[in-house]
């Protein structure tokens, strides 16, 4: 009678662990074998997908990465402040480009002719060591605003990029700030010390 209890149990525990295996499906003649499904959820990063796209709009057109994060008073500004930017420079340029061919057709008709342009504005300047000084720093203006063009350019870029991940950075409700009055021992000597009031600011995630 032990035996054939203990040849039941043991039956018994050999279907439970061949049931928990996986499963297999006859078809015909042949035998398959039909797996477990895989998990295939997988962590998508909104954030930097909107990041991405935020940066090539506003590479290919200044000011669209920011109004694609979403049109807002602040956002709106920002676009503002970029074209408001660009025409300065653009002006700056233009003036700056027109006053250094100036100066400088004056300085070659002077070494070719060995007299200032009659007809130029700049014939009553004698001094020619200073039209090339004026030109040399035109021409140097100009090379300043080109590099604030592609500076103001990379930061339009980088901007809207850091916009739109932060968009989708979510801190939760639980971040806590708290300011309280605190004692800072500064120093040890001769077994005393000194103690200087100061604030400790914490934070609470």
């Amino acid at each position: 009678m032990p035996k054939i209890l203990w040849l039941s149990i043991f039956l018994l525990f050999t279907a439970a662990v061949v049931k928990g295996q996986e499963k297999f499906t006859v078809k015909g003649d042949s035998l398959k074998r039909t797996p477990a499904k895989a998990d295939t959820a997988a962590y998508v990063n909104y954030g930097k997908i909107a990041g991405r796209k935020a940066a090539l709009r506003s590479a290919m057109i200044p000011g669209w990465g920011q109004v694609g994060n979403g049109l807002t008073v602040y956002r709106g500004l920002k676009v503002a402040a970029i074209y408001t930017g660009g025409t300065l420079l653009a002006l700056s340029f233009i003036d700056n480009n027109k006053n250094y061919h100036l100066y400088l057709d004056e300085i070659q008709f002077r070494q070719a002719n060995g007299f200032p342009n009659p007809e130029s504005s700049l014939a009553g300047f004698s001094n020619t060591a200073g039209l090339i000084t004026a030109k040399d720093v035109f021409r140097r203006n100009k090379q300043v605003i080109i590099i604030s063009f592609a500076a103001l350019y990379a930061v339009n870029i980088v901007e809207a990029y850091i916009d739109a991940r932060l968009k989708y950075f979510d801190i939760g409700n639980d971040l806590g700030v708290k300011l309280s009055p605190t004692v800072i021992n500064s120093s040890y000597m001769y077994g005393f010390h000194s103690s200087t009031p100061g604030l400790k600011l914490a934070f609470r995630l």
